[in-house]
């Protein structure tokens, strides 16, 4: 992405299994903060004072992956992968997986 490019900021609405663009609503932004934070904090053996989503693109699969970026202080980024099943799976919000040393400008894409 061209650092001088804005986010993704509209969500488009289409299951094809592409990444889609979006801006987190509160209810995504909550779950993020209530169920997400402790994995990761617990996976990387600290803790974050400072915890935002400022991109956020999904993937409609069987179930959706959110691909978060989430500025974590000071110049520092993460890439978040949490994925969340189908609701008759009756499943919880999981973090399939993340990305640390990232930048504001780096590129929010698949992994």
């Amino acid at each position: 992405m061209d650092p001088d490019q804005a986010p993704c900021t509209q969500l488009e609405n289409i299951d094809d299994g592409r990444l889609r663009c979006g801006v987190p609503h509160d209810e995504s932004l909550k779950l993020l903060r209530d169920k997400v934070k402790p994995h990761l904090e617990a996976k990387e053996g600290k803790t974050f004072d400072v915890f935002t989503a400022v991109e956020f693109k999904t993937q409609v699969v069987a179930g959706t992956n959110y691909f978060i970026k989430v500025h974590v202080g000071n110049d520092e980024f993460m890439h978040l992968r949490v994925f969340r099943s189908l609701p008759h799976e009756n499943q919880p919000l999981s973090l399939h997986s993340y990305q640390s040393s990232k930048t504001k400008h780096d590129e929010l894409a698949f992994f």
